[in-house]
C-alpha cells in the first residue's frame, strides 16, 4: 500500500511509524486508520521487525478526529457509523494485541482518538509539555472504545476522572495516573526511545515478548482457576519455544544470549 497520511520505516530492527498530517496536527480519518492498520501488520509480518515506535510530525502526536470526518459522520446510517467504529477498533485492538512491542513517542498533545492511540501502545514516552486528553464527552460524544483499554491501564476511578470530565491533564499528571510512563525532555527524546527499544532488542526474546503481551491481554478477565490454569498453558508453550531452548542452553553455559 501506498501511504498517503503516515510513514513506514525498518531499520535495526525497528520500525518506526509516523503520523504524516502536521497540518491538520495528525487528526485521524478513515483513510489514516486504514493506512496505520496495513502498518501494524506489514510490522507484524516482518521477521527482522523487533519493537514497534508510533509518533507523530509536527507539534502534535494527534489531535483526534478530523473535523470533515466528524461531519460526514452525521449524516451516515447506523451501519455506516457502526462499520467505521469498528474500524478503528480493529486498530486499537491491533496494536493492543501486537505481538510486538509497541512504544509511543508524544511530543505533542495526543487528545480523543489520539490520546486513545497511545494508551494502546505497550509504552508511552512524552514530553512534559504535551497534554493528553479524552475530551468526546464535551462534543456529544462517548470515549467507547478507548474505554476497555484506559481501565484495564488506569483503573476505574482514573479512566471515570478522564473519561467523564473531558479534562485534558499534562504529561506529569499523566504519569502519575499510569497512562504516561516515562517523561522526556524534547531534546532528548528520540534518543531515549530508541535506546529503550535498542535494549529490549538486545536483552529480550522476541517469542517471550510476545507470549507475555498474549498473557497480560488475556488473562484479567478470568477468574483465579481459570487465570492460572492458562498462565500454565502459556508457560508449558513458552518452553517449547526455540528462544527458550536458545536461552536456558545459554544460561546453563554461561554464554552470552544473543537476541
Amino acid at each position: 500500500m501506498t501511504y498517503q497520511w503516515i510513514t513506514y520505516a525498518a531499520a535495526d530492527r525497528k520500525a518506526v511509524i509516523t503520523l504524516n498530517r502536521p497540518d491538520k496536527r495528525n487528526a485521524l480519518n478513515a483513510e489514516m486508520v486504514t493506512e496505520l492498520k496495513d502498518a501494524f501488520q506489514q510490522a507484524k509480518t516482518d521477521d527482522t521487525v523487533k519493537v514497534i515506535i508510533l509518533k507523530g510530525e509536527g507539534k502534535a502526536f494527534s489531535a483526534g478526529a478530523d473535523l470533515a470526518y466528524l461531519q460526514q459522520l452525521q449524516d451516515n446510517t447506523y451501519e455506516e457509523n457502526l462499520a467505521d467504529s469498528r474500524h478503528l477498533m480493529e486498530l486499537f485492538q491491533l496494536i493492543y494485541t501486537h505481538p510486538k512491542v509497541v512504544i509511543a513517542q508524544v511530543e505533542g498533545h495526543a487528545i480523543a482518538g489520539g490520546c486513545g492511540l497511545a494508551t494502546v501502545c505497550d509504552f508511552v514516552f512524552a514530553v512534559p509539555e504535551a497534554m493528553f486528553g479524552y475530551s468526546e464527552v464535551r462534543i456529544g460524544f462517548v470515549p467507547a472504545i478507548v474505554s476497555l483499554f484506559l481501565i484495564r491501564k488506569v483503573g476505574e476511578a482514573k479512566a471515570k476522572q478522564l473519561l467523564l470530565t473531558g479534562h485534558r491533564v499534562t504529561a506529569v499528571q499523566a504519569e502519575t495516573m499510569g497512562l504516561v510512563n516515562y517523561l522526556e525532555s524534547p531534546v532528548s527524546m528520540a534518543e531515549k526511545v530508541h535506546a529503550f527499544a535498542d535494549k529490549l532488542i538486545r536483552q529480550c526474546s522476541g517469542d517471550a515478548l510476545a507470549l507475555t503481551k498474549s498473557l497480560i491481554a488475556n488473562v484479567q478477565h478470568l477468574s483465579i482457576n481459570d487465570g492460572l490454569a492458562y498462565a500454565a498453558e502459556v508457560n508449558a508453550e513458552a518452553r517449547a519455544t526455540a528462544d527458550c531452548k536458545k536461552g536456558i542452553a545459554s544460561f546453563l553455559n554461561k554464554e552470552e544470549i544473543g537476541w
